[in-house]
Order: structure tokens, then C-alpha cells, then sequence
């Protein structure tokens, strides 16, 4: 049935407007299939490309592990060809394919390294820790506060039965502070709150020194743990972070000939962040070859405080 003809319009400045639009003076010329694959290319697409200046062109970086290369991405302009795109997306998937092993087999590599130093200085710390349970030794500690040395202190060091040190004071005390009473009590108080805050120094470094197996575990399988090779040199750094506690650094040297730890060096704080306490270790050996602290220097900057720890005269216990 055919559709009845429309009728036109008078619009309002009394023309008429017909009510089907007219046809487009334009014909293309070429085939027009069902994909553009199919169809002939238009005579206006030479006119329709995009400078080379513009922003649409951008370049990519792809980073993956340490390994980085750089894609040239161009956005598609008007009919751009199949074998373009195709080729394109094949180059792309051959660079791929060839890195990426690549950058898999180097991280293996690393990942593998850390695991076995990790392992080896776990190892030695902990038979090294059930060497020392069978010595006594004495332990010299200086204090300097403000830039002024106060009296050395001599400790009788051993470790007890459950695993702390245990500290027993040689010589005779320290003479009472002179002056009259409110001079002693201001004197007497202040050396109440720096006992105060050694103690809780004290309990601090002691989640570092010895080094704990089970705390540099727990950092390695958090990813925590990094290696810091020194080439030319037979040690090696261990980077622990997050050891003790979140926003702290622990760095152990280990000597791969001997399979020491030769020295130890941490970053960390009390219980405000900007009270940040630093603490470097020196080691030494044993005529048996047991590793023990020479000397610790703790610096707490907040407080102007520097204490250094000196151990010697390391003698077996009765019985070993």
C-alpha cells in the first residue's frame, strides 16, 4: 500500500516548508559494502589528519620490575587501514614477548640471592645467640648528656634462664649529689626521669640487639627485607624495614667469608615518631669464633643524649 504524500507547511515568513528533506547533492560514488573493509575509500580523508604536533600524539612508559621500555601510542585517525593497526599490535606483542622473561628471570634472580643471604644470616645469628648463653662478660657504660660525661658504670653481665641479661653493678655507687635539699631533690628527680627513659630505651634496643631470626622472618615474607650489595667487598647489606616497629630500619652487615654479622645499624624512636633514637652496632669474635657486641653508640637526639656501651672480658661459665 503506498504511504499517502505529506503535505507542506506554510511557516512564518509565508514560505512554504516541505515536510520530507530533499535529497543531498552528493552521491558517493564508490561501493559501499557492510564493513569499512569492504567498502571504497572516501575521496576526504587525506583532509581529515590530525598535525603531528598534536596532543593526541602521546608517548607511554611501561615499567615493569627494573626493566622499562617506551611504546609510541597514536591514537587512530580517520580511516586508518587494517594492516596498520595489525602490524603495529604485532611488534608490540614481539617486544613483550622478550622482555618480559627477561625482567622475570632477573627478579628470580634477586628474590632467589636474598633468600639464601637471608637464610644464611639467620642461621648464624641464632647458633651464634646459644653460644653466648655460655659466657659472662662485663659491660662499661658512658653517658653523655648535653655535651657533659657523666660517671662510667660497670655491670656483671650473664645471660639468665629465661634468655634476658641479667646485670649486676660493680664497684662502689656514685657519692650523693652536694648541695642543700632543694638542690638534691631537683637533682634527685631529674635522675629519676632519665633512669625513666633509659629503661624504656633499654626495652626498645632490646627488639634489636641480638638481632631476632623470628622478627627478620616475619619482615622478609612482608616483603620488607632487601639486599644492599657492596661490590669488591665480602660483605653484604640486609635492609629491614618495619622490623620492630611500623616507620623503622634495621641494616646488618654480614661478612659471606666468615658468615658473621660484623655490624648492625638502626633507625627508630620512642614512642612519639620525632623522638627518633639511632643505634650502631660493632661486633668482634671469640677465640671460638663466637660473635658477641663490642661496642654500641645510641644517640637519642630529642634528649641530647648519647650513651656508649663497651663489652670485654668474655669468660665461659662453670659447666661448658
Amino acid at each position: 500500500m503506498a504511504k499517502p504524500e505529506a503535505s507542506p507547511v506554510e511557516n512564518q515568513q509565508g514560505g512554504v516548508t516541505p515536510s520530507v528533506l530533499p535529497r543531498p547533492d552528493f552521491h558517493f560514488p564508490g561501493e559501499i559494502g557492510r564493513t569499512y573493509l569492504n567498502s571504497d575509500p572516501g575521496s576526504f580523508h587525506n583532509q581529515c589528519r590530525l598535525p603531528k604536533a598534536h596532543p593526541i600524539f602521546c608517548r607511554r612508559t611501561v615499567q615493569m620490575n627494573r626493566a622499562a621500555f617506551v611504546i609510541q601510542a597514536v591514537h587512530p585517525v580517520i580511516n586508518r587501514t587494517r594492516t596498520t593497526n595489525t602490524g603495529a599490535l604485532f611488534h608490540a606483542a614481539v617486544l613483550l614477548t622478550a622482555i618480559v622473561p627477561a625482567i622475570a628471570q632477573t627478579g628470580g634472580g634477586l628474590a632467589g640471592e636474598l633468600q639464601q643471604k637471608f637464610a644464611a644470616v639467620k642461621q648464624s645469628v641464632a647458633e651464634n645467640q646459644q653460644k653466648l648463653h655460655q659466657y659472662q662478660w662485663t659491660e662499661m657504660t658512658q653517658l653523655t648528656l648535653k655535651g657533659d660525661a657523666k660517671p662510667p658504670k660497670t655491670f656483671q653481665c650473664q645471660y639468665g634462664p629465661d634468655g634476658t641479661v641479667q646485670k649486676t653493678p660493680v664497684g662502689a655507687p656514685p657519692p650523693e649529689p652536694s648541695g642543700g635539699r632543694m638542690k638534691q631533690k631537683i637533682i634527685e628527680k631529674k635522675k629519676e626521669e632519665m633512669q625513666d627513659y633509659m629503661g624504656q630505651v633499654k626495652v626498645l634496643l632490646a627488639q634489636y640487639v641480638p638481632p631476632d631470626p623470628q622478627k627478620m622472618e616475619q619482615a622478609f615474607r612482608a616483603g620488607n627485607a632487601s639486599l644492599n650489595p657492596n661490590p669488591g667487598e665480602q660483605a653484604i647489606g640486609l635492609v629491614f624495614k618495619n622490623y620492630a616497629q611500623s616507620g623503622d630500619q634495621m641494616t646488618l652487615s654480614f661478612d659471606t667469608a666468615t658468615k658473621k654479622v660484623s655490624s648492625l645499624n638502626v633507625n627508630t624512636y620512642m614512642d612519639d615518631p620525632k623522638d627518633v633514637v639511632t643505634l650502631a652496632v660493632q661486633m668482634a669474635s671469640l677465640p671460638d669464633g663466637t660473635n658477641y657486641v663490642q661496642q654500641t653508640v645510641l644517640d637519642a637526639t630529642a634528649k641530647k643524649l648519647q650513651v656508649t656501651t663497651t663489652n670485654s672480658n668474655y669468660q665461659k661459665l662453670s659447666g661448658y
